[in-house]
């Protein structure tokens, strides 16, 4: 999974070719060290649909402050550029992969 920060984030995420998870994580978070090993699956199962990512929150305060986290861990899933679908907390594989397929299954929302 690659990290982006607050410098490639609009490149790395906002202008994707494809959709993307992001997990927003902090390092002291225990909750955030149970999901990483499920999302590094995923990424090796759905890498060809969905592109994973990480943001470190303590390191990346722009975009977490954009994007409102309050939580950790938060999976956010975007399309066009936009957040779609939205999870705070640690998930199960079920839910994540549930989560990334309504995400690619929505009609995807197009900036105006």
């Amino acid at each position: 999974m690659k990290a982006v920060t607050d410098a490639s984030f609009s490149s790395e995420v906002l202008r994707a070719d494809k959709p993307v998870l992001v997990d927003f994580w902090a390092d002291w978070c225990q909750p955030c060290r149970k999901v990483a090993p499920l999302l590094e699956e995923l990424s090796r199962e759905l890498g060809d649909e969905v592109e994973i990512v990480k943001v470190d929150i303590d390191a990346n305060p722009e975009v977490t402050r954009a994007y409102q986290v309050m939580s950790v861990p938060t999976l956010t899933m975007f399309r066009s550029g936009r957040p779609v679908k939205q999870v705070v907390g640690a998930r199960p594989k079920g839910d994540l992969v549930r989560l990334i397929k309504s995400a690619l299954d929505a009609p995807a929302k197009t900036a105006v």
